[in-house]
């Protein structure tokens, strides 16, 4: 049976924090999957993270990008640690579809969620995160959703910057984890067209059953929560921020109807199309 993580979300659509001691953290000691979309960078000591199931060591001016449906857990800390971070809540983003927005860099990120920054470009972004941090916490100054979202957009636009310009580390990665990464590459590619594990397990020129072990082995999610995953992504930012009908959504994503769309999207999220639209 697969293991059930707690739902993390944010309090409110956007939270930023220059300040994020081990207190905080706390709350993350036990594995959790997140719903909402988290960026932050250490900006003092390091520790031990483990993200999807895959450990890593977070040290000063690392950057780390956690997105919806990571699970997350923080570990021992070697010394003080103090992260800058900003969060979006699933409320945020179900009217913005951030796989569109990181799509240059979102099979990147799947690969390497922890990457190193400058010292320059750490502070710039400590300095951006400080910022919003002092404007939504000014009771006078009312954010609006599109305020909200302007920020995500700065905010993913220079995480892509960052992985744009950001070849990898020295540490080879296991074939494993070279199958996960190329899975993903491959789902963002097709996913409105092909739902099949089938399809990108031939795309790999690997059996379904081995492409479905190693995925669970790594992730511990199976092929279909990773296409399921962006899938509803994108449905969700249809819906939220689109005028389309919910039958021109479920076309565009190469559902045979409405009904089929209806069911697929009910059974992932809970409710129907029409009932998310208008929550």
């Amino acid at each position: 049976m697969a293991t059930e993580f707690p739902q993390v979300d944010l309090p409110c659509e956007i939270v930023a924090w220059p300040d994020v001691t081990e207190d905080i953290l706390n709350i993350y000691k036990q594995s959790c999957r997140l719903q909402a979309a988290i960026f932050c960078v250490c900006m003092e000591g390091d520790m031990k993270a483990t993200i999807n199931l895959i450990d890593y060591e977070i040290k000063k001016n690392d950057l780390v990008t956690l997105l919806p449906g990571t699970i997350i857990q923080f570990r021992e800390r070697t010394e003080k640690v103090k992260l800058s971070f900003i969060g979006f809540s699933a409320a945020c983003l179900e009217r913005i579809n951030l796989i569109k927005k990181l799509v240059d860099s979102f099979s990147k990120i799947a690969e390497y969620p922890v990457v190193p920054l400058s010292p320059e470009i750490a502070s710039y972004f400590n300095d951006y995160f400080s910022l919003v941090s002092r404007v939504t916490y000014n009771e006078s100054i009312q954010m609006t959703s599109d305020a909200n979202e302007a920020v995500l957009n700065s905010v993913t636009t220079g995480v892509s910057a960052v992985y744009k310009s950001y070849s990898g580390d020295a540490h080879p990665i296991t074939r494993k984890e070279e199958i996960c990464k190329e899975l993903v590459q491959l789902v963002t590619q097709h996913y409105a067209i092909e739902r099949k594990a089938q399809f990108y397990a031939d795309k790999l020129g690997i059996s379904l059953q081995h492409l479905s072990t190693t995925v669970k082995q790594v992730t511990g999610k199976n092929v279909l929560d990773i296409i399921s995953y962006v899938v509803i992504m994108d449905a969700k930012a249809k819906l939220k921020s689109t005028n389309l009908t919910i039958q021109e959504i479920a076309y565009s994503l190469n559902f045979p109807n409405a009904s089929f769309f209806g069911k697929y999207f009910k059974r992932y999220v809970g409710m129907t199309p029409l009932e998310f639209r208008t929550s």
